[in-house]
């Protein structure tokens, strides 16, 4: 069985794996920061397309363990740290609200979302994967509104990948300003976490661009 402390993490700043980012450090594990520039095309070379043939981050190594897409880097990650609290024991009945919430991002939110902001239709209800997008909208307002969390008082690791998404989706006015939507962001943004990943995902990024125009001239 591998070391828990063998975690190497393919992260570029300001992208999907920002919010891993933030919840290895909720999590206060060790792990090995493997960073891809981006902007200078650093996730289409070869190298990582190994890791992640969709050339996407984030991506995880454990051990011989290789775990790609968005929503599966958080389970696995909060599972392999349960004393951190922040991940349902398969026996807590709240195990259920928490990977519905996490598997609803990635399947219902962002397509919804997306779809919206190109102003495509999203086919019958039959065929969409999230039905209709006022209605994936409302069911995570309503899943807010008691709070503080989607959990009621448990923070989890659902709430990192949800206050991050709601975080730049309300940022760049995919959606609709929301009392219950900011505040929420707000709460979970203000955390120790988020604070420290976002000045140094800010710096990161700073030398990336810089490194990707040098690279050009």
């Amino acid at each position: 069985m591998a070391d828990k402390a063998d975690i190497t993490f393919y992260h570029a700043p300001n992208t999907r794996s920002s919010g891993v980012r933030v919840l290895l450090e909720e999590l206060s594990v060790p792990y090995r920061l493997h960073t891809l520039n981006m902007r200078a095309g650093e996730h289409l070379q070869e190298a990582y397309r190994a890791i992640n043939p969709m050339a996407k981050v984030p991506a995880i190594r454990h051990g011989d363990a290789l775990v790609t897409e968005q929503a599966a880097v958080y389970l696995y990650l909060a599972d392999l740290f349960p004393e951190a609290g922040l991940a349902p024991a398969t026996t807590d009945p709240a195990r259920g609200a928490y990977l519905r919430w996490m598997v609803f991002y990635g399947s219902c939110f962002e397509p919804a979302v997306i779809d919206r902001h190109l102003k495509r239709e999203p086919g019958s209800r039959a065929m969409s994967a999230y039905a209709d997008y006022d209605s994936v909208i409302a069911r995570v307002t309503e899943a807010l509104t008691p709070g503080p969390y989607l959990l009621g008082d448990q923070f989890s690791a659902a709430d990192i990948l949800w206050g991050s998404a709601l975080g730049w989706t309300t940022g760049f006015g995919l959606v609709a300003p929301d009392p219950v939507l900011t505040s929420y962001v707000e709460r979970v943004r203000s955390r120790p976490a988020f604070q420290t990943v976002a000045a140094a995902d800010g710096q990161l990024a700073a030398e990336h661009e810089s490194a990707a125009k040098a690279g050009a001239v």
